[in-house]
């Protein structure tokens, strides 16, 4: 598989800027890969495709407020510092993204917030764009991590080119999420309300959790045209043992398991057994799915609509073959659907 095949034209005004006005009210197109047809739903009609004892994985993640604006000293120039992990806690390190990288220095300090509540040292280079902090901060560890966070705002992608908003905070966030790490959101999750999630829990559908830390390296763009040359960013992962049971008795008794977007694919088929069973897990990965790819884990899944060349496009396809992923998509843009984070859904059987 080529990049080249996964170029498409996606007219601006189809990338949605801001969410649905209710999660599960988006648009919902379901798509069938072995006949290729194709339907017109809203999102919370899922509940009419799902079983007693089938299966859904969720990514549990929780997305923190990464992007900081501040200036350097003595110029007093506007720095965009994206924060990307914490380091060190007790040294309040943190491996950050700064733009633009060109001006910023080792032994630079960097300011924060008004009256300059929070500094930072530059200390060292990790990547061209990439630096390593150190925050001067002498308060309790709590109260330093208060700060920087109320500091930090959403971190909504680029590509939604519009101010970030208070609602934001809110709504680009998963109503399941619950350990934090993410510098974006599991996005085909943010579409499941309260609501409909008890709906699904009523019908007898099982929840399964998973933990996969979303980091910047999904909207790296992919500069390499053969697709067996890109390098994904390891990024963490979480299986926990009970997950791994309620996915693997689903397997057993032939039900749906259905991975809730392309984290979720990723993660199950980071930690399968060689009989294709999935294994409890506690570490990193850094899987690249692209076609050909045979899917050992999950046997449906909900995705939203991705940006061209993108590696979530490419892993998407390689789920739903791309000739039928292909068609989906002409239709997607015919019947403008939205795409991107805030964008509609896909269940793809």
């Amino acid at each position: 598989m080529k990049l080249s095949r996964y170029k498409f034209n996606l007219p601006s005004d189809l990338i949605a800027k801001y969410p649905s006005q209710s999660r599960d009210e988006s648009r919902l197109m379901v798509l069938d890969r072995k006949t290729g047809k194709i339907e017109h739903k809203i999102f919370k009609d899922i509940l009419d495709y799902f079983d007693n004892d089938d299966v859904m994985v969720f990514n549990n993640t929780k997305v923190f407020p990464a992007r900081l604006m501040g200036n350097k000293e003595k110029t007093g120039a506007e720095i965009e510092v994206f924060l990307l992990r914490e380091l060190n806690r007790e040294q309040r390190l943190w491996d950050v993204l700064v733009d633009p990288a060109r001006k910023i220095r080792i032994g630079n300090k960097l300011y924060f917030g008004d009256n300059d509540v929070l500094v930072a040292e530059v200390i060292d280079n990790t990547t061209s764009r990439g630096r390593t902090l150190r925050f001067l901060y002498d308060g309790p560890y709590e109260e330093f991590k208060n700060t920087l966070y109320n500091l930090g705002e959403t971190p909504l992608p680029k590509f939604i080119r519009r101010e970030v908003q208070p609602e934001d905070r809110d709504r680009y966030q998963t109503v399941f999420a619950k350990h934090e790490g993410a510098v974006a959101a599991p996005t085909a999750g943010l579409h499941f309300s309260k609501e409909l999630l008890k709906r699904l829990e009523i019908k007898g559908v099982n929840f399964s959790e998973i933990t996969l830390h979303v980091g910047l390296g999904n909207f790296r763009t992919v500069d390499v045209e053969d697709l067996t040359k890109h390098k994904m960013d390891s990024e963490r992962i979480v299986i926990p043992d009970e997950s791994a049971k309620t996915v693997n008795n689903a397997k057993e008794n032939k039900k749906k398991i259905c991975a809730v977007g392309t984290t979720v694919l990723r993660t199950l088929e980071s930690s399968v057994s060689t009989d294709g069973y999935l294994k409890p897990y506690d570490g990193w990965t850094n899987k690249f799915i692209f076609p050909p790819y045979e899917f050992r884990v999950p046997s449906c899944m909900i995705s939203n609509f991705h940006l061209p060349l993108s590696t979530m496009l490419i892993t998407v396809s390689a789920f739903a073959g791309y000739d039928p992923l292909f068609k989906a998509y002409k239709t997607a843009v015919k019947e403008k659907y939205r795409f991107g984070s805030y964008g509609d859904a896909m269940l793809i059987l």
